[in-house]
């Protein structure tokens, strides 16, 4: 694996549907995904439903930099959609955030 860079962010979220949201949700996700993965700094943003697990979601997300990360959670789009998400979503947003530290052995 060449040409990615040692310092980037990556994201894990995970959220889940509040009951009878499932559906609405996955859409809703499904909607959003090509807006992320077009902001500046995004190397990758793809989503997941737990398999065997309906309404759990995963979203796997790398960013250049954290302030590209930071660009991304509030820029007016994210702004918008966030109140609608935690209408179908138990929980908050936050509590499904969580940065990862990327560690290998030298080559």
């Amino acid at each position: 694996m060449t040409g990615t860079k040692k310092n980037y962010i990556t994201v894990l979220w995970e959220a889940r549907a509040k009951k009878g949201m499932e559906a609405q949700m996955k859409s809703f996700i499904t909607g959003v995904i090509t807006g992320s993965r077009n902001d500046p700094g995004c190397i990758d943003y793809e989503a997941h439903e737990v398999e065997g697990q309906r309404g759990i979601f995963i979203i796997l997300e790398k960013w250049e930099s954290k302030a590209a990360l930071e660009g991304h959670l509030n820029c007016d789009r994210m702004k918008e959609k966030a109140p609608q998400l935690l209408e179908m979503m138990e929980g908050s947003i936050e509590d499904g955030i969580r940065l990862l530290q990327s560690f290998r052995p030298e080559q």
